[in-house]
């Protein structure tokens, strides 16, 4: 009987699974590829090295590991772009600012002193919006201040190569600036030169042949408020004699939003050569706010509104002892030019026109009296209210320069049906 089991045992022996080494060690090789691994060894005995990917990796048989299936399966390579698209493949590079950084201190002398940003040729910009207006009209970058780098990101790439770029604290950006909410970037430019600068093409289709004179204007805010107002009318340039605040000082800069990158500014002119800027037969009339009390009592009406102020005269020109005389004396005041009144409203651009305004303090000067004199000027009176303070000098200089584009639009409509008519 034991033979028999013996026996029947030997014949079913051959009906069991027979598993071979090589499957086992396959089936070990597949689960390791489900398991990401590090290396693959293959049977063989090869071993293949795969670098680490944070993306899943589907699934793959292990024929298609093989080295001919590898050399199939390798993706074509992209030909990379030879213009770098980002900040990033720009190369450009910043450094970060350290406590005593002698950088740091020009800004605030740029800032607080004239004579600096004339000597040296530079002006601080402050402000995304106003950096980016310089930039597209041509202005020359030199330093960067910036507290965060998606502020300069901002920012056309190109405009940044070779542009010393500065990282800070917010808080310096802060203790520098004087807006209650800071931006967070500065700019140091050269001073731009109204020849070399690229203003607007809507700018320039809308030009008029309509300047504007500014004399002894001292306070920021109105000197940027008429800026702002000039390119608003479409003035073709801006004229600053010498006693002017300086165009390019902050205030200014702020009060003018943009301003001075859409219309030409002459800065820091001497009255002689002020005429060597105006078009040929032009006319120049100065805003008055003394009206026609002041053909009766010129001085004394003057002194008041700050329009015609021969007490400063004294002091800023080289009329000095003359009027020291006069005044003492009570001389004849023979040399002041006498200019006809006319209400700003009557036609006075059928030519080329200039307008001069003076500063509410110091006044306009004996010069522009006789420069209007001289070219077939006017005053031109800005009625008020009996009573009532004299205009301050950027609602003065407003209100003359967008009559002066309403009367040039209405005579270029006339013209343009009288054509049609022909």
């Amino acid at each position: 009987m034991a033979a028999v089991v013996k026996g029947v045992g030997w014949a079913l022996r051959p009906l069991l699974p027979v598993v071979q080494t090589w499957d086992l060690d396959g089936r070990r090789w597949v689960r390791a590829l489900r398991r990401s691994p590090v290396k693959v060894s293959f049977p063989s005995g090869q071993v293949v090295a795969r670098k680490p990917s944070h993306e899943k990796q589907p699934r793959k048989v292990a024929a298609e590991m093989s080295p001919h299936v590898q050399r199939l399966k390798q993706p074509a390579q992209e030909p990379t772009s030879q213009t770098p698209s980002t900040w990033e493949e720009s190369g450009l590079r910043y450094d970060k600012a350290f406590p005593g950084d002698k950088r740091l201190s020009s800004v605030m002398t740029i800032v607080k002193s004239r004579p600096f940003r004339e000597k040296q040729g530079k002006i601080l910009l402050e402000g995304r919006r106003l950096i980016a207006d310089a930039l597209k009209a041509g202005a020359v970058p030199k330093v960067f201040f910036f507290s965060r780098l998606d502020y300069l990101k901002e920012l056309p790439i190109d405009k940044l190569k070779g542009v010393s770029l500065i990282k800070v604290k917010f808080e310096d950006i802060k203790g520098w600036s004087d807006l209650v909410t800071p931006q967070g970037i500065l700019g140091i430019f050269a001073k731009p030169d109204h020849v070399k600068m690229t203003f607007p093409e809507i700018q320039l289709r809308h030009s008029l042949p309509l300047l504007l004179i500014c004399d002894n204007l001292r306070d920021p805010g109105n000197l940027g408020t008429i800026l702002r107002s000039a390119a608003g009318a479409g003035c073709s340039k801006v004229l600053l004699t010498k006693g002017c605040v300086d165009a390019w000082e902050p205030k200014v800069l702020r009060a003018g939003m943009g301003a001075h990158f859409q219309v030409p500014i002459v800065n820091n002119l001497d009255w002689e050569t002020v005429p060597n800027y105006l078009p040929t037969d032009t006319r120049v009339y100065v805003a008055d706010n003394c009206g026609l009390y002041a053909q009766a009592q010129t001085s004394n009406k003057a002194i008041d509104h700050g329009w015609v102020c021969d007490q400063h005269l004294s002091k800023l020109h080289k009329y000095e002892e003359e009027m020291e005389d006069d005044l003492e004396t009570g001389a004849s005041r023979g040399w002041l030019p006498e200019l006809e009144v006319q209400s700003y409203d009557v036609d006075w651009t059928e030519a080329p026109a200039a307008v001069v305004v003076g500063g509410e303090t110091h006044g306009v000067s004996l010069e522009s009296l006789q420069l209007a004199s001289s070219t077939g000027g006017k005053r031109l009176l800005i009625p008020v209210v009996p009573g009532v303070d004299s205009l301050n000098s950027a609602m003065a200089a407003s209100i003359l320069l967008f009559e002066g584009k309403r009367q040039l639009r209405v005579r270029a409509e006339h013209l343009s049906r009288d054509r049609r008519y022909r």
